[in-house]
């Protein structure tokens, strides 16, 4: 049976009843309600009595199921160092007879400031009933040179495994013969309250096995020329690097051995990822951040990826911290101040650099541990449309780096060069034959389109590329996100149809949308895609009075209902996506289930999704109850296939219904789907309506972990184009065409008719329109507008006669050339001023130049630009409406 585990407890061991341990910190980020819930499911009833307080309730779990409390030393302690010096000179004076059954690597390697995880694979073995401990690293004179953390290898006893904190002191010392000295768990613990506690303790003799090691060696991490590439995206985030031999003066042996580098090649940063019952590790970490502590407003600390969205489940949603996600979309106001708060309810305002700076630091910082070595080259594929304001933003939030700026690939250019890369080792393309490519990026937030033209010649001393580029259509409203938001809103019509049934009916998918699947892309076509889901939407409008989860409409609430609803969107949407993921990883998960426990089915293809809590709150009378039972509910992957097609379809409509009408679709020998949602499988299904399935390039390679390849050939094109022009395998000539704009921009006459100052889908070099005013207008609005005719957004320019300035034409067109036509100024009368709205090639977005005549003369006003897509842009479906 194949099954995973969606949450864990603090211990990360199987559920099993009454065996799950709590720890006082953990248990205290929970609700009172989360708090009954465990009580209930454990069975505790002294917790269940109405008349225990929080502080209570804490005290009856902690009594039946209070986990130790780990006493590892972690962070740096001011003066912790000396006081365990201390504590060993007086209390360490014999060490225990033999090795105590313990066996330690033969070689260890340490680099200062960064840390040892299990990673590093320095792997220990001791009796099975060793415990977790603090060790204590000494030379052969006794004197301390670091401290390290003995921790546990889940599920395999008597296995252990070295760790270190980033922080941890290492002293280096003439006597360069080390020992490692491992404690009993009483001793231990009085070393880890020596170094934190300032107060003098107890005397205590100190017992110990002394285990010398064969070697070990305390290095400085060296620069590399390598080049860490990442991609930096709406929902995930990967980075990697081609590792060349010598890319470090000493590279790590070890972790060469150990297989974590392989040289040569293109080696992906992995992240570890606790959500599991077992760590696992992961090249993709989430785009999220949370704040973890800013009781000091100019140390703000943060949890990144991961451990950021773990934390947040922990506390059922419930907890003040800030969390944020979508940081991708912030790069048109990345300077912009931000209130932060912690589960303290401390708060501090930094500006949104600031916490994407953090979050690609410690992207950074992960690679330079696991590649042990320390880089100063970054490479940041972005949008194509956006590219200039994106390596702008990279480039201002981190200075201390060099980005690329040059060669720098945009993303749907990366993935192409992935697959000619591919071409040119398997001899595939015919030399000056021009080959033209879609590409078509579905990433969590966004899609976009992008045509190539391409040519490969085999020079005498490489090949030559010449690529032409261009920006063909996109959509900010369709991305994974909306996958997995169909998802949830079928699971809430279920979940609230079952608990409000008097059966505890099942909803079927044909109950929401009854069309049969042959005919979807036909209903699509004839009516729309509103009228696939139509029923589907009032369902789930039905749905809210059972399972609230528009948690914005509940803030004039109790503080308990507003952390119900929002408990209830948060937890319907992790499942919804941990579902997703699983039904498109192509693991042969046909259905899914949830419940407390693993059964004993041995259905090769059901997925059952262990649950350590059940946190939706059902409406009961009008009032928010816990609910604790699991709907006994299995979902298909046919209903999901039914609920999302229609979505699919009509993005891939709009995008390339023209190309199949004009006849040009069959012009491209390659379509290539990207992005970590297009795995799915009705994408190719969607596509076969327009092109043949033989030219669509979807085949899936094995993945090096959890992640597909869909979502690595970015970042794994871009690694081998840099490494590829490094080492003069080839040569290369971009050209980027005028971006196609899905959007119009207007503004209204005095008179209240609208003008179209930019066409939609026109190009952005193409002379664009105006608009007049009298010269004294303070304010003038512009109006951006979809391709479908839907207001986006409307921006409002300001007009200050004081910015005006005195020009001839000449100096107009010396600036803005051909956007600005002669014949165009020439008619400007005295007191008008017209506004010139015309796009940008390098900046997404619109200018607004305002260019006035007074007393016979030209004015030069301030020129704005306004982006095509804000952080507002895209569909937000963490807002709290949905």
């Amino acid at each position: 049976m194949k099954g995973y585990k969606l949450y864990t407890d603090s211990t990360s061991q199987q559920r099993v009843r009454g065996k799950v341990r709590y720890t006082h910190d953990e248990l205290s980020e929970m609700t009172t309600f989360q708090l009954r819930n465990i009580c209930y499911r454990e069975r505790l009833v002294e917790g269940l009595s109405h008349r225990l307080d929080r502080e209570e309730m804490i005290r009856v779990i902690l009594k039946y199921l209070g986990a130790d409390e780990e006493m590892f030393i972690g962070p740096y302690c001011e003066g912790g160092f000396e006081r365990v010096k201390t504590v060993m000179r007086k209390y360490m004076q014999a060490s225990l007879q033999g090795d105590g059954g313990i066996s330690v690597p033969a070689r260890i390697v340490i680099y200062p400031e960064i840390a040892i995880d299990k990673s590093d694979g320095y792997k220990v073995k001791a009796p099975a009933m060793f415990a977790e401990s603090n060790v204590l690293l000494v030379n052969d004179r006794m004197e301390l040179c670091g401290i390290l953390n003995l921790r546990k290898e889940e599920g395999e006893a008597g296995s252990f495994y070295l760790a270190a904190d980033s922080s941890m002191e290492w002293q280096r010392t003439s006597n360069r013969q080390y020992s490692l000295l491992f404690l009993r768990k009483r001793d231990s613990e009085y070393i880890y309250k020596a170094y934190y506690q300032s107060q003098a303790l107890p005397p205590i003799q100190i017992q110990y096995y002394k285990i010398p090691l064969a070697d070990l060696d305390i290095r400085e991490l060296q620069a590399t020329d390598a080049v860490l590439a990442i991609d930096f995206g709406t929902s995930n985030t990967t980075a990697g690097a081609f590792l060349y031999s010598g890319y470090a003066q000493s590279p790590s042996s070890l972790d060469v051995l150990n297989g974590h580098i392989r040289s040569n090649e293109v080696n992906f940063v992995k992240f570890p990822d606790p959500t599991y019952r077992k760590l696992e590790w992961s090249e993709a970490l989430p785009t999220a951040v949370s704040v973890a502590d800013c009781s000091d407003p100019a140390a703000v600390k943060y949890q990144f990826g991961h451990e950021a969205l773990l934390n947040i489940r922990r506390s059922s949603y419930s907890s003040r911290a800030s969390v944020f996600q979508g940081l991708k979309r912030w790069v048109n106001n990345y300077d912009k101040p931000i209130e932060v708060m912690d589960s303290e309810g401390n708060t501090a305002t930094v500006l949104r650099q600031d916490i994407i700076q953090a979050y690609l630091k410690h992207v950074i910082q992960m690679a330079e541990h696991q590649f042990k070595c320390k880089f100063k080259n970054l490479h940041f594929t972005s949008p194509v449309k956006m590219k200039a304001p994106f390596l702008q933003m990279f480039s201002a939030i981190l200075p201390d780096y060099r980005i690329e700026k040059e060669e720098a690939l945009d993303e749907g250019m990366a993935v192409l060069y992935n697959t000619i890369a591919d071409g040119l080792e398997r001899n595939l393309f015919i030399e000056g034959e021009e080959y033209k490519a879609l590409v078509i990026d579905c990433g969590g937030g966004t899609t976009d389109l992008s045509s190539c033209r391409f040519r490969v010649e085999d020079g005498h001393m490489s090949y030559r590329i010449a690529m032409d580029a261009t920006y063909e259509n996109g959509d900010t409203h369709f991305g994974g996100n909306n996958i997995t938001y169909r998802i949830m809103q079928f699971m809430k019509i279920v979940f609230a149809d079952y608990y409000t049934g008097g059966r505890r009916r099942v909803t079927d998918i044909d109950d929401l949308i009854d069309i049969p699947a042959n005919d979807l892309f036909r209903e699509v076509d004839a009516n729309g895609v509103e009228a696939v889901y139509a029923e589907l939407e009032r369902r789930y409008q039905e749905a809210e009075a059972v399972i609230p989860t528009a948690y914005a409409m509940y803030e004039n609430r109790s503080r308990d209902e507003y952390y119900r609803v929002r408990g209830n969107f948060y937890f319907l949407w992790e499942i919804a996506e941990e579902m997703k993921q699983q039904f498109f990883r192509k693991t042969g998960i046909l259905r899914n289930r949830f419940d407390a426990e693993a059964d004993g089915s041995r259905d090769n293809d059901l997925q059952i999704t262990t649950m350590e809590r059940w946190f939706l709150s059902v409406s009961r009378g009008g009032e928010l109850k816990d609910e604790y039972e699991i709907p006994d509910v299995v979902f298909n992957i046919k209903e999901i296939t039914q609920l999302i097609k229609g979505d699919i379809y009509e993005v891939l409509r709009k995008f390339l219904d023209g190309f199949y009408q004009d006849g040009v679709l069959g012009e491209y020998s390659i379509i290539k789907l990207t992005g970590q949602s297009c795995r799915i499988e009705v994408f190719r299904e969607a596509l076969k309506e327009f092109v043949p399935g033989r030219s669509i390039e979807f085949r899936q390679k094995p993945a090096e972990g959890r992640v597909p390849e869909l979502k690595l050939a970015c970042l794994r094109g871009a690694i081998r184009y840099l490494n590829a022009r490094k080492a003069g395998v080839i040569e290369t000539s971009i050209t980027n065409h005028a971006a196609v704009i899905p959007y119009s921009v207007s503004a209204y006459t005095h008179d209240r008719r609208e003008l179209e100052l930019i066409s939609s889908l026109e190009r952005t070099n193409r002379v664009l329109g105006f608009i007049s005013r009298p010269y004294h207008t303070q304010e003038i609005e512009f109006l951006l507008r979809g391709a479908d005719g839907g207001l986006r957004h409307s921006y409002v320019y300001h007009n200050r006669t004081k910015d005006y300035q005195s020009v001839k034409y000449e100096d107009i067109q010396a600036v803005y050339g051909d956007k600005i036509p002669q014949d165009d100024t020439d008619s400007i009368v005295n007191g008008e001023t017209k506004y010139f709205v015309f796009a940008d090639d390098n900046h997404w977005g619109f200018y607004v130049l305002p260019i006035a005549r007074q007393n016979e003369g030209l004015l030069l006003g301030r020129k704005e630009l306004f982006p095509f897509e804000s952080d507002r842009s895209e569909l937000d479906f963490f807002d709290g409406t949905k």
